[in-house]
């Protein structure tokens, strides 16, 4: 939609209810109105932005009782003084009748490298104006023949052989500046990973840059500010190589040593300087650079990283080293054609863990705990002698004899010799005083730290700390209850979540490190409701499309080596390709992603249906690590391609397809009947065996028949109830339970099930010293897993209460539905969303709750309560009290702002 053709569209009007919530409060002494946390692309000033048509965000600071935006504008220009005066030089929409906080830029063509100013300007509930500070988005490359560099290498081994070399590239450049800076800004492009420095500074914070890609179809590229790194005179640039999933020389069961693309990591840089005359220089990659080998002696992004500190070449990387010994660079063909910008949030060093316990295991060798399994790097400081050698291995679990028992997470390796251990860094010191080693290009999975030394050493709780490192999303969710088991398992999903988050996700930290499709599907509800994750899953959905193949068929980890085409890559994994899309499309209320892959997905869809042409298909795991009771491949697979096709159908809907839509709404209905004749029970109401995934999946995917839900939900909470309230699923039924149950009628049962803590239950888990999710119920395998994290979804949309309004995505109307369980005392949640802070908090006083609910400027709430359920006395921030009541739905609809209930039960 043009954005000529916007119109103002509230679902409610903001008079009748607004009115009469709030006549006689005025705005109060200390309230503020502004646009701001302004966003380009969802990010915070970002520097190397490659789209022609960025998307701008913002949220309205206006505390005041049904505050709201009637109208806004937005001004882009490359001078921030011509914004001031409305003549801004790229863009100006004028004034536009819309409560719409995400536009798309629509103005004259951007240009590379090129600085742009922006600010947002907004017409209040009263039709007040008010501005926003003015920020700012850099562009970067936008074409691939803007680059000047040339793609190089070292060159080190024999033709054909260079990807077995085992030592890291160094690399570096000098060269002299005459003229005084005033910018510049360095754009790096690694097949590999790598470390930039400039005068012997390393530049940004980043880690395991750039994201992992099917590195034959896309290759991304990073956007330094290096203007403070460089100074007139000498300067000498230097950049450090790894692997990482482009050269993979570990051997594991899926073959990313065998992968298209492998070759000796290679690099592109230009550095772009502007100077105070107006001039442009451009210091590129060429055959006058140098590369070296240094002390990083063999790096895996898979298993660990070796570290010889008497082989540093101190100086290296500062102007007028001595680098007479160092080899000319070779020039190399890019891996691929497509290299475009990294615009996400990145991996960084987060939290620093110290040990809880220093345990001397023998003379040579000690155990570190620190007490939560992460994912990361362990960072050591020791004094030795030169020559020492020190092993330090990782791993989640202690064997009987209470060392590191790594038999469950390295069950995929393949090691060819002993010279690769699993999970393990080795470092060897120089000796000349304290050192200090942290792998650079390598990340495990982890709680425990064995150090080895080869000789006596006394160690400490200060020679050793932790790293949690993961993709740096900020939080967008809080949750907390009067139930500390509930609370950890919150906890712990939100450690499994990040430990698994690379700038894309994960299954482990340790085993695989692969984006098993099965795992983030399930999981995405809760990383979108906890976390801001738009930048992660959009890149993770172009590596989707990268690697799709021609029939729509996906791999079963993406980004993948050309392995997973041929097992779990059915429709209970890959549906990733339209849930993740539409589902943030939900939270986000923004469609791009679902028009990135409207093609994909219909290919996808069209693939099942001609090698399932009766509706129903087997394509798909079943349901995956259960407990007891299996469930048939066909039940589970079925279900997700019905719920595809329904997405399908929405998605054509969203954007006026009307013929999609109405081929995918006949196909959904052929499903759901097919699948309903084989598998339902009319006179019973029972799905399958009436097990717990074969009740709750069909009521938690909408394929029961309105009039047998009840039935069916009674059957589920039965057949519950029959298993001594614990819970009888693998992780499809997980995804579906607790939904199915809180959703007709069963919360409090659900409740229970959550917060169990004897065998099988997360809360057993958490009993037993979990800080994490585990892969399985017995806690075999891995014990850092998303794939049963759905429960940490539903904390916030049934024990809070904060739900999403289809009709009107990213939480521009609330459906609120909070469940008053037994056996809680009080229920805290916050969530970030597009339009503010969303609080829904109760606690329990004498009989009654007293329910304190926030729903940010712009945006409104539907109030649900059970016919049980009146408001006694309703309050706003200002104590003023307020009259509130249902509507014959039992809906009450709040405006923005602040409340205060007492509800009765």
């Amino acid at each position: 939609m043009k954005l000529k053709d916007r119109l103002l569209s509230n679902r409610f009007s903001l008079f009748g209810i607004g009115l009469l919530l709030f006549a006689g409060t005025g705005l109060s002494l200390n309230a503020q109105v502004k646009p701001e946390n302004l966003k380009c692309e969802y990010l915070t000033d970002p520097l190397g932005v490659d789209t022609y048509s960025p998307r701008f965000t913002w949220q309205l600071t206006d505390d005041r009782p049904g505050s709201s935006q009637l109208a806004c504008r937005i001004q882009v220009g490359t001078n921030p003084g011509d914004l001031a005066t409305g003549n801004a030089d790229c863009w100006n929409t004028q004034k536009i009748v819309s409560g719409e906080m995400r536009l798309t830029y629509e103005g004259k063509k951007l240009l590379p490298f090129t600085k742009y100013y922006w600010q947002v300007e907004i017409w209040d509930k009263d039709n007040k104006h008010f501005a926003s500070d003015i920020v700012s988005f850099e562009t970067g490359m936008m074409e691939i023949h803007n680059w000047k560099g040339a793609w190089i290498s070292d060159g080190h081994g024999a033709a054909g052989n260079s990807i077995n070399v085992k030592e890291a590239p160094y690399f570096r450049k000098e060269f002299e500046m005459q003229k005084n800076i005033v910018s510049a800004r360095a754009y790096i492009a690694v097949a590999g990973l790598y470390e930039l420095y400039i005068n012997g500074e390393r530049v940004g914070d980043h880690r395991l840059d750039p994201m992992f890609t099917r590195f034959d179809r896309r290759n991304l590229y990073v956007t330094y500010d290096i203007t403070k790194q460089l100074h007139k005179g000498e300067n000498a640039i230097g950049v450090i190589l790894g692997n990482g999933w482009y050269n993979h020389q570990s051997t594991a069961v899926w073959f990313f040593d065998r992968a298209p693309w492998r070759d000796r990591p290679a690099f592109c840089m230009d550095i772009r300087i502007t100077y105070d005359d107006g001039s442009v220089e451009t210091i590129i990659t060429e055959k006058d650079w140098k590369t070296s080998f240094g002390a990083i002696i063999f790096n895996s992004i898979y298993t660990g990283e070796h570290y010889d500190a008497r082989l540093e070449q101190s100086g290296w990387d500062t102007a007028g080293f001595d680098d007479s010994k160092w080899k000319e660079v070779i020039y190399r063909s890019a891996p691929s054609q497509n290299i475009v910008s990294q615009q996400l949030h990145p991996i960084r060093n987060l939290e620093r863990l110290i040990p809880e316990s220093v345990k001397k295991i023998n003379e040579t060798t000690w155990l570190f705990d620190f007490g939560k399994n992460i994912a990361g790097v362990s960072e050591l400081h020791l004094n030795a002698p030169a020559g020492t050698e020190v092993r330090l291995k990782h791993g989640e679990i202690l064997g009987k004899n209470g060392r590191i028992d790594m038999a469950d997470i390295e069950a995929h390796y393949r090691p060819v010799d002993d010279n690769d251990p699993f999970q393990t860094d080795v470092f060897l010191l120089k000796g000349n005083g304290e050192e200090t080693f942290m792998p650079r290009f390598n990340y495990k999975g982890f709680r425990y730290v064995e150090v080895s030394i080869n000789k006596p050493v006394t160690l400490t709780a200060d020679n050793l700390a932790a790293w949690f490192m993961h993709s740096d999303v900020p939080p967008a969710g809080t949750f907390e209850t009067s139930n500390q088991i509930i609370n950890k398992i919150w906890q712990a999903a939100n450690n499994a979540y990040l430990s698994n988050l690379y700038g894309y996700p994960t299954d482990c930290p340790h085993r695989e490190k692969n984006g098993w499709t099965n795992d983030a599907n399930i999981a995405v509800e809760m990383g979108l409701y906890n976390f801001d994750v738009i930048t992660i899953y959009e890149k993770w959905l172009a590596d989707h499309r990268d690697i799709q193949q021609p029939n729509g068929v996906l791999p079963s980890i993406i980004p993948d080596s050309g392995w997973g085409y041929e097992w779990a890559n059915g429709l209970d994994c890959t549906s990733t390709l339209l849930l993740v899309p539409w589902n943030v499309y939900l939270f986000y209320g923004d469609s791009r992603l679902l028009a990135e892959c409207y093609d994909n997905m219909k290919r996808y869809i069209n693939h099942v249906t001609d090698i399932a042409p009766s509706g129903l298909t087997s394509w798909g795991l079943g349901d995956w690590a259960v407990y007891k009771s299996s469930v048939p491949e066909e039940f589970v697979a079925s279900i997700y391609y019905y719920n595809d096709v329904v997405i399908m159908k929405n998605t054509a809907k969203l954007f006026g397809k009307t013929e999609d839509e109405q081929k995918y709404e006949a196909l959904a209905e052929k499903i759901k009947t097919t699948f309903n004749h084989k598998y339902l029970n009319v006179a019973t109401g029972i799905y399958g065996d009436g097990k717990q995934t074969e009740l709750s999946m069909p009521l938690h995917w909408g394929l029961v028949p309105e009039d047998l839900k009840d039935k069916v939900a009674t059957n589920l909470a039965q057949r519950i109830k029959k298993n001594n309230n614990h819970i009888d699923v693998g992780i499809f039924g997980a995804k579906a339970l607790f939904n199915a149950l809180s959703d007709n009628g069963y919360a409090a049962l659900a409740y229970e099930l959550a917060s169990q803590d004897t065998y099988p239950s997360w809360g057993w888990w958490i009993k037993n010293g979990a800080t994490t999710l585990y892969e399985s119920w017995e806690g075999k395998y891995s014990r850092n897993h998303i794939m049963f994290g759905e429960i940490s979804a539903w904390f916030y949309k049934a024990l809070a209460g904060i739900k999403i309004d289809t009709e009107n995505p990213g939480f521009k109307n609330i459906r609120l539905q909070p469940q008053f369980v037994p056996g809680l005392d009080y229920v805290s949640a916050t969530h970030q969303s597009p339009y503010g802070n969303i609080v829904s908090k109760w606690e329990r006083k004498n009989k009654n709750i007293i329910y304190t609910v926030t729903i940010p400027a712009n945006s409104s709430a539907d109030l649900h309560l059970s016919s049980t359920e009146k408001i006694q006395k309703a309050q706003i921030a200002s104590g003023n009290t307020v009259h509130l009541s249902k509507d014959e739905n039992n809906i009450c609809r709040l405006s923005a702002g602040s409340y205060r209930l007492e509800i009765e039960l």
